[in-house]
């Protein structure tokens, strides 16, 4: 009984911490205090004195009933790149979205600001790719989803926190109710550029095997989650709501048999499971596709160019013919 309390009291010192809506120096207090006085019930209550353990019971208590009331929301001064979130409407065979981003990112934190609504032929759609991009975590990779619109059009979805003006992503915040859930739209000059140009990351690109419906399907399925997202809010988390876990969920929701695997949380190993499960391009080992799909490098030299999507995609297996067409002199 009592190791189970003193769990659930540092997790009620953490969740004050990353919750509590006070200044930092008043969470520092409160936080100090709750550790404090969680010290000494503990130890009273090792000491067989049960009224300690009533009261710890009673604190928790309240702690709950708190944290059960927290709820997300919408209105708060968003970091611009989350300003918006996606949504989106189909009317025949063509798609809207209403706010697509695309930066030009100069620094991590500053960029020029743009945003725009952008059409797509769903007839055209001929193409899916899995980006995983890693900062040298191990284990932790963020990972985006993008459509090819016959090789000359692509908008990359991307699940992401929704961090306050001024605010780091921390992953343990993720755990504690921190940020809500965002869904983003975004140009492949901008997704990308930022993560491998500005940020300095290690970008993978991997084309997905998958028929014309399921790829249509899965796109279909992005729209219907972002549009369900902006009209209710959710808390991201670390774990149960992040950027595989929800794409694990709208590819099983649009009938793919997907089995739960360890490296859906470990996500940098996700190309691995991919693999496993056959939605990897055929004909390469993993190890070839991993050093293949590679594009960090060349998306640093085409940062920003008019043709980038066609360029990064050069050597990437699934790409061939792309890249002989963007190669090819013009007549």
């Amino acid at each position: 009984m009592s190791g189970l309390l003193a769990v659930v009291m540092a997790w009620g010192a953490a969740a004050l911490w990353f919750r509590l809506p006070v200044s930092r120096t008043r969470r520092r207090f409160a936080v100090t205090g709750w550790g404090v006085v969680a010290l000494v019930l503990l130890l009273l209550g090792v000491r067989g004195q049960w009224l300690a353990n009533v009261v710890q019971l009673l604190l928790l208590t309240a702690l709950f009933t708190w944290w059960f009331r927290l709820q997300p929301t919408h209105d708060r001064p968003w970091s611009d790149d989350v300003a918006y979130l996606a949504t989106g409407e189909v009317q025949g065979n063509r798609l809207t979205l209403h706010h697509v981003r695309d930066f030009d990112w100069r620094t991590r934190d500053d960029a020029a600001v743009h945003w725009e609504p952008r059409s797509y032929d769903l007839d055209r759609l001929d193409s899916v790719d899995m980006i995983v991009s890693s900062w040298g975590r191990p284990g932790v990779a963020h990972v985006m989803v993008s459509f090819g619109f016959e090789g000359e059009s692509f908008v990359v979805f991307s699940v992401e926190v929704r961090r306050l003006k001024g605010t780091r992503f921390s992953e343990i915040g993720g755990f504690f109710r921190q940020y809500e859930l965002a869904i983003v739209a975004a140009d492949e000059r901008d997704a990308v550029g930022l993560r491998t140009k500005v940020r300095g990351e290690r970008v993978s690109l991997f084309r997905l095997r998958m028929s014309r419906n399921a790829m249509r399907s899965l796109l279909l399925a992005y729209v219907d989650e972002a549009n369900a997202l902006a009209e209710s809010p959710r808390f991201y988390n670390t774990i149960t709501a992040n950027c595989t876990t929800l794409i694990f969920a709208m590819a099983r929701g649009i009938g793919a048999r997907l089995p739960f695997d360890y490296r859906l949380l470990v996500t940098d190993r996700l190309p691995g499971y991919a693999f496993k499960v056959g939605g990897l391009w055929p004909g390469h080992t993993l190890p070839e596709l991993e050093e293949s799909g590679r594009i960090d490098e060349q998306a640093r030299r085409v940062h920003r160019a008019a043709d980038f999507s066609q360029r990064i995609r050069q050597g990437v297996p699934g790409w061939e013919a792309l890249a002989r067409a963007s190669q090819a002199p013009a007549e």
